[in-house]
């Protein structure tokens, strides 16, 4: 299928922090292996002067989400940490780039980069209809964001090259999940 990215798209690049690469609290084997393809698709992007946008956990030190808390994972991107920073080997344009923090709130869990945040509202202002998805964990905030879009009528077309998901398992029935529900995935563009 050949695509051609048009005035309605952007780029969103979910999660790609320090503490989800490899040696990271929550590390995704192989997250860094992406980085190279995500960094071609974001200068793509910036080229033809398309939004990308750049999620983030961006957690409290007692988010609902953590074991001290009840939670399942172990403490992750703490706002402010190291471990929240984004990947410094991950292109960031000066321009059209927006960084879009979810989980802020202690109470409250966030895989989708739509759940307690203005993306939906960012990309409506911008007439913004299709969706290309990178990033981590395929089996978890990829696929929580790519349902959120569907669910808000945009067009998620996600890049196969630019996914990694926590076990083979998970992201195969993530990828299910998501092609069942209506996503588009792409081999390239």
């Amino acid at each position: 299928m050949n695509v051609k990215i048009t005035d309605k798209d952007a780029l969103i690049v979910v999660d790609m922090q320090k503490d989800f690469m490899p040696g990271g609290v929550l590390e995704v084997e192989g997250a860094d292996e992406i980085i190279p393809y995500i960094n071609g698709v974001t200068k793509m992007f910036e080229k033809l002067q398309r939004p990308v946008f750049f999620s983030r956990d961006w957690h409290p030190k007692d988010h609902i989400s953590f074991v001290d808390q009840g939670g399942r994972w172990p403490a992750h991107c703490i706002a402010g940490s190291e471990g929240a920073r984004f990947d410094e080997r991950l292109y960031m344009p000066k321009d059209y780039r927006f960084i879009i923090s979810k989980g802020t709130s202690k109470d409250f869990d966030a895989y989708s980069a739509f759940e307690g945040t203005l993306l939906e509202n960012l990309l409506k202002e911008r007439g913004i209809k299709r969706l290309f998805v990178c990033g981590v964990a395929t089996d978890f905030c990829v696929k929580h964001t790519v349902l959120g879009a569907l669910n808000l009528d945009f067009v998620p077309l996600v890049l196969k090259k630019g996914i990694k998901g926590v076990t083979p398992k998970g992201e195969k029935e993530a990828v299910e999940e998501m092609l069942k529900a209506g996503a588009i995935f792409l081999e390239g563009i």
